[in-house]
Parts: C-alpha cells; structure tokens; sequence
C-alpha cells in the first residue's frame, strides 16, 4: 500500500473513531447515572484527547496497513487492542486507588462500546486490501511447546523486575500521593503483576508482533515504539483530575521507559533468527 493511500485511511479511521467515542460517551451518559460525583475537567481537556487519539489511531494504523489479516478479523483484532488496555489498567487502578473516584465500570463499558463501533472502520478501510506478499513471520506457530513456555515465563519475570525497578526510580516523586491511598500487600502485587498484567501485557505484544511480522532486530524495535504508544503516551497524555500532573508525569516517564524495553525484549525473544528470517523472504 502507497504511503499517501496509508495516510489518507488513517485520517479517515481517526474522524471515525472520534465519532464512535462520542456517540459512546453519549449513550453511556444517558443510559447510566454517575455512581459518583465527576470532578471538574482540565482546561483544553478536548484537545488533550484528540491528541490522544491521533498518536493511538497512526500506532494502530501502522499496525493494520503491515497486517496480513483481512475483513472482520483485522478490524476486531486492532479495535481491541485499546480496549484492552484500558482494561489491563482498570484492573490494576481497582487496587491501586481503591478511594479514588474513578468509575472504572463506566470507563471500561464507553471504551468497549467505542471499540465495537470502530470495528467497521478499521474492517472497510484497512482489512479489504488485495493479499500482500506472504513475507510475515509468524512468532508462535514455528516454535516448540517447550520453548513458548521458557519464553514466556522470561517475559512474564522481565515484566515484574522492570516494573519494580521504574517504579522504584520515580517512588520518590509519588511516594506522597500514594501516602494518601490503601496500596495492596506485597504478595497482592505479584499476584497481580505476575499472573494478570504481565501475561496480558505479553498477548498483546505477540500479538503486534505477529501483526507486524518483521525480522527480529526491526520487530522489536516497532513493537516496542508501538506498545509504548498505546500503553503509555496516549492513556498519560492526557491531564487528568485524579492524578496531579507531578504523578502522572512520573508515571508517563516510568511507563514509557519500561514498556519500551518490555515490547522490545517480548518481540526480539519471540522473533525469527536472522536465517529464517532471509528463507521466510526468499520465499514469498
């Protein structure tokens, strides 16, 4: 696909998503009452979100236009992508900010509906393209059972040992609000980190991975920016009024940061050797 072709497509995918989430944020606020009081929005807080929303469609644009997916599947495989992870990050806000007065149920049931209204557009403007040469690796099906598990649970205890080391680099700049909030215990954390976010976290990276189907140095490389993009900058981009911007931008810089080598250690560990990466082009 021409690049002028891949622009124009994005462009028409944002217009669409912007238009999905607003008839979500519509039908949700008629249909369901605020179980809690709303407090008042930043200034600019429009423009914040359609930056938001421009830098997760270009992400996942660049996602569809290398997928060798097609028709219904591409278009709910990269509409679900942000789904969930808005989801993998309410989990982890539930136990977090237990007083907070964030309704996660209403955030999640507006992103899942924005999500399924998108379906289409991604599906019309991306998943009916001609067949592209059959040059994509794919990261799972040409391994052992053996080696996915040793895999995966490296990635799973990288996951934990980076989320420990960035959040202990930015303690000292949230250790006050955090004062103010119930945290879970230690073993609370593992469980989760360990058992929910980390092999969630490494689904979704495979899942780029196998979209993207790049050889292993530029995988890791895309699926790193990428992750980083939709997991870190586009959910923290925006101001918000529970976390004070000294918060948010610890945990922007902490995210961004450990995500990145995360994306980039998950696709360059599944990814193919150089050799089979050269008999995988050689014979498209």
């Amino acid at each position: 696909m021409k690049f002028s072709n891949v622009i124009l497509r994005t462009v028409a995918v944002f217009i669409a998503v912007s238009i999905a989430q607003m008839l979500a944020g519509a039908f949700v606020s008629l249909l369901l009452r605020p179980t809690i009081a709303i407090p008042a929005l930043p200034q600019h807080m429009m423009q914040w979100m359609i930056l938001s929303n421009a830098v997760t469609v270009v992400a996942l644009s660049i996602l569809a236009a290398r997928s060798e997916w097609r028709n219904w599947k591409l278009g709910i495989a990269v509409a679900a992508i942000p789904l969930a992870v808005t989801l993998i990050d309410g989990i982890e806000g539930v136990y977090f900010l237990p007083h907070s007065p964030i309704d996660w149920s209403r955030i999640f049931i507006q992103t899942a509906i924005a999500a399924a209204l998108s379906v289409p557009a991604w599906m019309l403007l991306f998943g009916r393209r001609p067949p592209i040469p059959q040059d994509h690796y794919h990261p799972i099906a040409t391994k052992s059972w053996n080696e996915r598990a040793w895999k995966f649970v490296v990635c799973d205890f990288a996951y934990l040992v980076l989320y420990f080391t960035a959040g202990s680099i930015i303690w000292p700049y949230i250790k006050d609000f955090y004062a103010m909030q119930t945290l879970p215990s230690m073993s609370m954390i593992l469980v989760l980190e360990l058992l929910v976010r980390g092999p969630a976290l490494i689904l979704l990276c495979l899942m780029m991975t196998r979209m993207l189907g790049l050889s292993r140095l530029q995988g890791a490389l895309a699926v790193g920016v990428i992750f980083t993009v939709l997991s870190g900058i586009a959910p923290l981009l925006i101001p918000n009024p529970y976390f004070p911007d000294v918060v948010r931008w610890a945990h922007f810089c902490e995210v961004t940061s450990s995500n990145f080598v995360f994306g980039a250690l998950v696709a360059w560990l599944w990814g193919p050797p150089a050799r089979t990466a050269v008999l995988v082009a050689a014979a498209a």
